[in-house]
């Protein structure tokens, strides 16, 4: 058990340096190391070596082409009045009035997900920074120095 979390405290902690300032012995500092990654976990509610699973925010339903459904229909309908007051062709307006709100739509929902990505990315930094303060604080109380 001591072996397997000194395994991955290794690996979690690889942007920590720590340095034994009270010249622990490198077993008592593994030990040491196992036990702060242990009252850490505790602490942040974050285990490094677990990562959690990314969850999917509730996407907007779309189209096979990532436009939302019924975007088309909208942009058609105020195209055909457009189209119809300018130009006098209701028809044209309204294809074109469908392009633009497709695409549109398909902008806005890729910087939708774009945009629930990077809370995720900063969330997940914030719960690992967490994780590494409680480690830090540990091993500083027993005498190490942590960077």
């Amino acid at each position: 058990m001591l072996a397997l979390s000194a395994a991955l405290v290794s690996q979690a902690a690889a942007q920590q340096f720590v340095y034994p300032a009270k010249g622990q012995s490198p077993q008592q500092q593994k030990s040491d190391e196992a036990e702060c990654y242990t009252w850490a976990v505790q602490q942040s509610g974050v285990d490094p070596a677990k990562p959690q699973p990314q969850q999917q925010a509730a996407a907007p339903p779309t189209t096979a082409t990532g436009a939302t459904p019924g975007s088309g229909a909208r942009g058609a309908a105020r195209g055909a009045v457009v189209g119809e007051v300018v130009g006098g062709d209701a028809g044209a307006g309204a294809a074109a009035g469908a392009v633009a709100a497709r695409g549109q739509s398909r902008r806005q929902n890729a910087a939708a997900a774009q945009q629930g990505q990077q809370q995720q990315q900063a969330a997940s930094q914030q719960q690992q920074g967490a994780f590494a303060k409680a480690r830090a604080a540990c091993l500083e109380g027993r005498g190490y120095t942590v960077k």
